[in-house]
């Protein structure tokens, strides 16, 4: 008899385990199970109250509403991604003040209405709805009681046995192999869900190495390095090409946290959204474990009305071949999610990644022709200043009569509306580098009349009446007040206080009362130096950092307004396109990813609003803010990322395998930087290796155009040639799978011919001799 019971409990272990309920409750005393194995065997009829299931994937739910299996479907013998040991909590609750996050406890689903009830520890109820979709499942909070403590929800973490690639900025696991070709994602519905933790310091992830090997059997972890590891980057902190130190393949440096990985390589996907009506403060760096970007304390501006109510996520799974187009593309469109297009095509649609061209050398005579001849669709004025964004001029960056002309050429010098005029007849489109939401010395935001809207580190009051010439000023509270300016660099030039409409610099404060900033400098970048009188407001600015970059942060209603003021400048001036240098900005006040999201919607509706196309941008970083919203990634250049001399992702330095492994885990186009110019020693071989591996891998770059250079190059014609054959056939969705696979890989070399319209001819080179051609034909079908 006992035997018999020690065999079902065996059983009921085996169940327990994989939903969830621990092993620890049951014992193999025979008095023990004689009483208790009848009312467990009463109960494990509850222990799922149910399951949700998609075309690709069947997920478990039990009664304390955690999910014990994911199913991959898709195969004949479905293939289980949870992990045995680790269920997955669909919705937990952080409580900021205790560092906590409360998991439920029990789950009650009512099939009629799809809603399902969570309890917590604290006695909160949370109501979600769940909506199962075709491909997706849908989950949204409707409701939250006892909610007084609880700063945030958490989605997850749903943890998965795939081992294999993380996408950190969008939260996904990929197994990209041939034998289980699958992955587990989430994606945000709404702008105030994030990528990433609750625990995210000021919601954006530190930039770091984490320890992961893709194939552990390929590239084995050395003995004193371990899985989830984690490093700081490389150099001084200040430049950021020294910021990519590590080019063996298990080193993956990070841009989010909505996917991290276990001490056993495996691979967990989290969202959450935060309660912003709230005051709170933050120690906040992006890069906070290097001595050049140490945190700053940061008070927070409330946002009334964006509260994590209404939170809403998509969880789904497919096969990874056909993830992209099959599964994301559908969650894009079915849920209204930003879909900006080129050509009427996804910017995520690898048939639509195009290379860009970016100026040199400050002529512009054919850089038209050039790009209309290449095939491209964007032209980068590179060699322009920053655009820097100053409401004052309106949008009219070069005169309300558009009288300045900046662009040279020999015909006569042109406006960027006249130059915009010129490309837009060739289908092709102008842009310029801004700093983002850097507001410079000097513009209507910044100096000589700063704006009230301001985004401030710390506030502090005047304790006494001061003149315009005085330099003794004293604060109430000197905490904090030490901290040298931003996060990022700490520029002493940009340490600074706003009181009133003047603008005070200092370095360092007293250490007894009473409290003094010292070393003042009064009417700082041009303000005028005024009385101020005792109980005034001291703002302590947040700023960007130094080497041009100068400026100072808005908060985010006046963030909204540089938004809306970047699509004015691209309606008035024909301008779309973007290269947003110092992106990271929009994280220094605090919201991280969502003040990301917030910024290119305001800017994306804007230009709806003007009736213009959605604006091509790549930028100075990628983020789960950006994603959705952003084209390409073609940030830094040349050899280090990638050297088409030695076919390396990067041979200077790791930026280009970094950022080759960031983009690609992530369904985003690699980019391959500002590169690959054409100039006297250019061959026509190196242009069919680099579109091989732009077509291969998924790639996108900025081609480097200098007028007398380009004319320099005795093959010119035959390289654009090259390249035009290679994007017709990109943009004609001519490569299987298959053939990309070979492309991306380094060590070969290829030659494409065009033979009409719909047909091409792929010949392998091998020792400079062709090899049997490889037809290629028009709309081959995704994933085949």
């Amino acid at each position: 008899m006992v035997n018999k019971f020690v065999a079902i409990t065996k059983r009921l272990k085996s169940i327990f385990q994989r939903s969830g309920i621990g092993s620890n409750l049951i014992s193999y005393r025979s008095s023990w199970l004689l009483t208790v194995v009848p009312i467990l065997i009463m109960s494990c009829g509850n222990n799922a109250p149910t399951n949700f299931k998609t075309k690709y994937l069947d997920i478990s739910l039990n009664d304390r509403g955690l999910i014990y299996s994911m199913k991959d479907i898709t195969k004949q013998q479905p293939r289980e991604l949870s992990p045995s040991d680790k269920p997955s909590p669909l919705l937990t609750l952080y409580n900021s003040k205790l560092d906590t996050l409360f998991e439920p406890i029990s789950a009650v689903y009512n099939r009629s209405k799809n809603v399902l009830n969570l309890t917590y520890g604290n006695n909160a109820v949370a109501e979600i709805s769940v909506e199962p979709k075709d491909k997706y499942l849908k989950f949204t909070l409707i409701s939250l009681t006892n909610r007084e403590d609880i700063e945030g929800v958490q989605w997850g973490s749903i943890h998965t046995n795939i081992t294999n690639l993380f996408g950190e900025i969008i939260g996904v696991a990929r197994d990209t192999s041939e034998t289980v070709n699958y992955s587990i994602g989430m994606l945000a519905l709404n702008d105030n869900t994030l990528g990433g933790t609750s625990r995210t310091i000021a919601d954006a992830a530190p930039f770091q190495y984490i320890i992961h090997s893709p194939d552990s059997l390929q590239y084995p972890l050395p003995k004193d390095l371990h899985e989830g590891q984690v490093f700081t980057l490389g150099g001084n902190g200040i430049s950021d090409v020294a910021f990519y130190a590590h080019k063996e393949p298990y080193y993956r440096i990070v841009y989010g946290n909505a996917a991290e990985v276990d001490e056993k390589g495996r691979i967990s996907i989290t969202y959450n959204s935060r309660d912003r009506s709230k005051k709170r403060e933050v120690y906040f760096s992006l890069i906070p474990n290097m001595p050049a970007n140490t945190p700053n304390h940061l008070e927070i501006q409330p946002l009334q009305g964006v509260d994590y109510i209404g939170s809403s996520v998509a969880l789904w799974g497919s096969p990874d071949s056909t993830a992209l187009m099959g599964v994301v593309q559908d969650i894009v469109l079915s849920e209204g999610l930003p879909y900006p297009t080129i050509d009427g095509k996804w910017v995520k649609d690898p048939t639509a990644y195009v290379p860009d061209a970016i100026t040199s050398g400050g002529l512009y005579d054919s850089i038209i022709s050039y790009t209309s001849r290449l095939g491209f669709k964007a032209i980068s004025l590179y060699d322009q200043s920053f655009l820097r964004p100053d409401r004052g001029n309106e949008g009219y960056i070069d005169g309300k009569n558009f009288e300045k002309k900046p662009l040279k050429l020999t015909s006569g010098n042109k406006s960027h509306k006249e130059f915009s005029k010129m490309a837009a007849k060739y289908g092709i489109t102008i842009g310029r580098t801004p700093i983002t939401s850097s507001l410079a010395p000097g513009t209507k935001d910044a100096s000589p009349i700063p704006s009230d809207s301001l985004c401030y580190q710390q506030k502090r009051l005047l304790m006494n009446n001061i003149t315009s010439t005085d330099t003794i000023i004293v604060v109430d509270d000197p905490k904090y007040m030490e901290e040298i300016a931003s996060w990022e660099g700490h520029a002493e030039n940009l340490n600074m206080v706003k009181i009133g409409k003047e603008l005070i610099h200092y370095l360092g404060i007293s250490d007894a009362e009473p409290y003094k900033l010292l070393n003042v400098e009064r009417g700082y970048w041009g303000t005028t130096p005024t009385e101020h009188a005792t109980n005034d407001t001291i703002y302590k600015l947040q700023v960007t950092i130094n080497y041009g970059y100068d400026g100072l942060i808005p908060n985010m209603q006046l963030q909204d307004k540089i938004a809306e003021y970047y699509a004015d400048v691209a309606f008035i001036n024909g301008l779309g396109y973007y290269d947003f240098d110092g992106q990271e900005f929009l994280f220094n006040n605090g919201h991280g990813y969502y003040s990301a999201k917030r910024f290119f919607r305001k800017m994306f509706e804007r230009a709806t609003f003007h009736g213009i196309p959605p604006i091509r941008f790549t930028g100075a970083t990628l983020s789960e803010g950006s994603w959705h919203y952003q084209s390409i990634w073609n940030v830094g250049g040349g050899k280090n990322l990638y050297d088409v001399e030695t076919r390396e992702w990067g041979s200077t330095t790791s930026q280009g395998k970094d950022l080759r492994d960031v983009t690609y885990a992530n369904y985003f186009p690699t980019g391959m930087g500002g590169n690959f110019p054409i100039n006297a020693t250019s061959t026509v071989d190196q242009y069919e290796h680099i579109q091989a591996i732009s077509v291969g891998l998924g790639t996108t770059y900025s081609l480097y155009l200098n007028q007398k250079d380009v004319e320099s190059c005795p093959h010119k014609d035959a390289i654009f040639k090259v390249i035009r054959t290679w994007e017709n056939a990109r943009a004609a969705n001519a490569f299987p799978r298959y053939i990309r696979k070979l492309l991306m890989k380094p060590d070969r070399d290829w030659k494409l011919e065009q033979v009409d319209n719909n047909n091409w001819n792929l010949y392998p080179v091998v020792n400079k001799t062709l090899g049997t051609a490889i037809k290629l034909s028009r709309d081959v079908a995704e994933g085949s």
